[in-house]
C-alpha cells in the first residue's frame, strides 16, 4: 500500500476504538515534575503524598486525547525510512493498542512487517567475542529500556560469563517461571517490559532473597518502603515476598522514581539508594548524564554498578548464545501458573495440602508471603485469597467439605512471657511442641524470646487447656518429625527471658580463597569485635585489620559484613557455649587461660567491646573481687587497654 494511502486509512480510523492511553512517556522523554514535593523517609526512600501516588493527571490527559496520532507518529517514523527497523517507541506503541484492535492489524497488514507481530522473534546474534568493539546498536531495537556500552557493562559481562557464571544459569533458569507474569504487570504500568532485569539483578528472581539491609522479596523491598506501596507485613505474612503484589509496587515506586527524576538509569539508581541522593547528585553537578554522575563522588560504589549491571543483565539475558551460553546450561523453571480460592478461616497447609492433592511444597512456592504452615485468620466479608496449583480448586473444595472436625485444627496467637517454656505452652493449649515448632517454621526451641509470638494450633474439637492430642495434632506431630523438627526436652528448656551472657551468633558463609578458609560474618544486634574475635577464636586486632577498622572504633554496624581468616585450614568452629548457674556463656580454649604476670598472678587486657561482667564469666570470678583487686569505683568507666589482675594481691 503506498504510503499516502496508509496514512489516509489510518487517518480516517475513529478515535473510540479501545485505543489505550499511554500511562508514561516512552523511555527518556522527561514527563516532568510533580505537583507536589515529595519527601525523604527515614530509610532513604521516596515518601510520596498521597494524591501525587495516583497517575499524573496532567500528562495523560494530554496523552489520552491524541493516543491515535502517537501510534500514527510512531509508524511515520518507521515508514518514510524504509531501511529503519522498529525501535522500542514503536514496538511498545503497538503493543498498547492491544492485539485485537483495528488499528493495529491495519498497521501491520498494511507494513506486511513480521517483526512487529508478537509471535515472532528477532534472529538470534552471532557470538561476541570482542567486547571492546561490540557495536551496541545492533541490539538497542530489541529493548524498551535504554542500553549502552559502557566499560562497567562490559565488566558486568565478563563477570557473569565467568566467575558469576553459576548465579547467573540459576538466574536464568528462574527467569521463565516469572517474566511471563511480571512483564505484563509493568506494562501495565506504562514501564519497559524490560525492567524486569532489575528484579533479576536485585534478587536473581528468588521470592526467599532476603539481604542484610532487610530487604526482602524478588523486588528487595526494605519494610518501609514496602508499606508505603502496600505491601502488607504482620505475624501472618510478608507481602514483599509474593511476585505478583510485589511487581506491582515495584512498578508503582519506579514509575514514581522516573516521574522525579526523568531517566530509567537515574530511576534505577534512585532504587539502588533513594531518589533524594540522585536528585542532589543531579543539582550539585548540573547533568542527569549517569555516567557522567557515575565519575564523580557522591554515589555509593554499589549505586555506581547498579546500572551497569542491569545493562549487563538484559544484555546477556536476551542474547545468551550471543554471550557465550548454551541453552543445555539452564534448566528452566515453568511459567507460574495457578488458580485462586478464597479462604474464611485459617487453614493448615497440609489440610491444603492433602484437599488440592498436592504437596505442601507445591502451596508454600506459590504462596511465599506465608510466615506460618497456615493461612492468616479470615472472614467471608475479608477472605484470604490463597494460590493453587492450576486445575486443584473444584478438588479442593469437594475434599476441604468433607473434612471431620477432628482432622482440622484452629489456632491461637501467644505471646511468649518471661518464664515461658514451649513445653509449658503446648501444655496450656492442649497441643504438642513439635506441633508448635512447625507451625511457626522452627526446627527447634531452647529458649524462645520475650514477646515473640507463636501460632498455636489446637484441636478443633478442643476448648483449650490440657488434653490428649486429637487426631489432627499427631498428624501433625508425625509431619514434624518426618522434617526433621526436634522438640527440647523439657528439663533441658530455658524459661524466657532468663538472662544470658553474649554470644556472637550471627549468619555467617564459609568459603575457599586462594587455598585459604574466609568466613564472612553479618554482625547481629548485641555483637562486639570482642565477642566476634572470641566465637572465631582470633583476635580484636586481627579482625580490624582484615577489615580496615580504625584502632578506636567502638561500634559496629547492624548487617555490617565481617572478613573473618580463621587460624585453621579447616575454618573456625563457634566457640563452646556452656551454661554455668543458669546463665548461658561463651567459654574455648583460650577465653579459659588467663596469661600470668608479675609473680605468676593471673591478669587480663580489656578488650574493645568487653565489660567486667564478661571478664568475670570468662574466669569465673565475680566481679566484685576484680573491682577489689583493682581498686576499681565504677565498673562503667574502665578504659579498653586496662591490664586487670584476676587474683586476690
Amino acid at each position: 500500500m503506498p504510503l499516502s494511502l496508509l496514512l489516509l486509512a489510518l487517518a480516517s480510523v475513529p478515535s473510540s476504538q479501545g485505543v489505550a492511553p499511554s500511562p508514561v512517556p516512552p523511555p527518556g522523554v522527561h514527563a516532568g515534575p510533580s505537583k507536589e514535593a515529595s519527601t525523604l523517609t527515614a530509610d532513604g526512600s521516596l515518601a510520596t503524598p498521597p494524591s501525587s501516588m495516583e497517575d499524573g493527571e496532567e500528562t495523560e490527559e494530554v496523552e489520552s486525547e491524541s493516543a491515535e496520532l502517537e501510534e500514527l507518529r510512531a509508524l511515520e517514523g518507521a515508514t518514510l525510512d524504509p531501511e529503519a527497523k522498529p525501535n522500542a517507541e514503536m514496538m511498545q506503541s503497538l503493543r498498547r493498542l492491544g492485539l485485537t484492535n483495528p488499528l493495529r492489524l491495519r498497521m501491520l497488514d498494511a507494513l506486511e512487517e513480521p517483526t512487529f507481530r508478537e509471535d515472532d522473534t528477532a534472529p538470534p546474534l552471532a557470538r561476541i567475542t570482542d567486547l571492546a568493539n561490540f557495536d551496541i546498536s545492533q541490539v538497542k531495537d530489541r529493548y524498551d529500556i535504554p542500553v549502552d556500552m559502557q566499560p562497567r557493562v562490559a565488566e558486568y559481562i565478563q563477570f557473569f560469563q565467568g566467575p558469576g557464571r553459576k548465579w547467573f544459569r540459576k538466574w536464568m533458569a528462574r527467569s521463565t517461571r516469572y517474566l511471563p507474569v511480571m512483564q505484563p504487570i509493568l506494562e501495565s504500568k506504562g514501564l519497559p517490559r524490560d525492567t524486569v532485569y532489575l528484579a533479576m539483578i536485585e534478587s536473581g528472581f528468588s521470592a526467599h532473597a532476603y539481604s542484610w539491609a532487610h530487604a526482602a522479596g524478588p523486588w528487595q523491598f526494605i519494610s518501609s518502603t514496602g508499606k508505603q506501596y502496600g505491601l502488607k507485613q504482620d505475624f501472618w505474612v510478608d507481602e514483599r515476598r509474593d511476585p505478583i503484589k510485589a511487581t506491582h509496587a515495584a512498578a508503582s515506586y519506579l514509575k514514581d522514581l522516573y516521574g522525579e527524576l526523568g531517566h530509567w538509569y537515574l530511576a534505577w539508581a534512585g532504587y539502588n539508594t533513594g531518589s533524594y541522593r540522585v536528585r542532589k547528585m543531579v543539582e550539585r553537578y548540573g547533568t542527569n548524564d549517569f555516567w557522567v554522575l557515575a565519575e564523580e563522588r557522591g554515589l555509593a560504589k554499589e549505586t555506581k554498578h547498579y546500572v551497569p549491571k542491569l545493562i549487563a543483565a538484559a544484555l546477556v539475558a536476551k542474547n545468551p548464545t550471543a554471550f557465550g551460553f548454551s541453552e543445555e546450561e539452564f534448566q528452566y523453571e515453568d511459567t507460574l501458573e495457578y488458580d485462586e480460592v478464597k479462604l474464611t478461616d485459617a487453614t493448615d497447609l497440609d489440610v491444603v495440602a492433602r484437599a488440592a492433592g498436592v504437596s505442601v511444597t507445591d502451596v508454600q512456592e506459590l504462596n511465599p508471603e506465608l510466615k506460618r504452615w497456615c493461612t492468616p485468620p479470615a472472614t467471608a466479608a475479608k477472605p484470604y485469597v490463597l494460590k493453587l496449583p492450576r486445575g486443584t480448586t473444584t478438588r479442593f473444595a469437594e475434599n476441604l467439605q468433607k473434612l471431620s472436625p477432628s482432622e482440622r485444627l484452629t489456632f491461637k496467637v501467644h505471646t511468649v512471657k518471661r518464664g515461658d517454656t514451649l513445653s509449658q505452652i503446648a501444655q496450656k493449649y492442649g497441643t504438642a511442641p513439635e506441633a508448635i515448632l512447625q507451625m511457626n517454621r522452627l526446627k527447634s526451641a531452647r529458649v524462645l524470646k520475650v514477646r515473640a509470638e507463636l501460632v498455636i494450633p489446637v484441636p478443633a474439637n478442643s476448648r483449650g487447656g490440657s488434653g490428649g492430642a486429637s487426631g489432627a495434632i499427631a498428624t501433625k506431630v508425625a509431619q514434624a518429625r518426618r522434617s526433621g523438627v526436634v522438640a527440647t526436652r523439657p528439663e533441658d528448656e530455658i524459661p524466657a527471658g532468663t538472662p544470658r551472657g553474649p554470644v556472637a551468633a550471627g549468619p555467617v558463609k564459609t568459603e575457599k580463597v586462594d587455598g585459604k578458609t574466609r568466613i564472612t560474618y553479618g554482625v547481629q544486634e548485641g555483637d562486639s569485635l570482642w565477642l566476634i574475635a572470641n566465637r572465631f577464636q582470633v583476635s580484636v586486632d586481627d579482625l580490624k585489620k582484615w577489615n580496615n577498622l580504625p584502632k578506636r572504633n567502638r561500634t559496629l554496624s547492624l548487617g555490617t559484613l565481617l572478613a573473618v581468616w580463621p587460624p585453621d585450614a579447616k575454618g573456625a568452629a563457634p566457640a563452646k557455649v556452656e551454661e554455668r548457674g543458669g546463665t548461658i556463656v561463651v567459654a574455648n580454649a583460650v577465653a579459659g587461660q588467663a596469661p600470668a604476670g608479675p609473680k605468676g598472678a593471673r591478669v587480663h587486657t580489656l578488650a574493645e567491646g568487653e565489660t567486667l561482667w564478661s571478664v568475670s564469666q570468662r574466669y569465673n570470678v565475680s566481679v566484685q573481687d576484680i573491682m577489689k583487686w583493682n581498686h576499681i569505683k565504677d565498673h562503667r568507666t574502665v578504659p579498653t587497654g586496662k591490664l586487670l589482675s584476676l587474683s586476690a594481691p
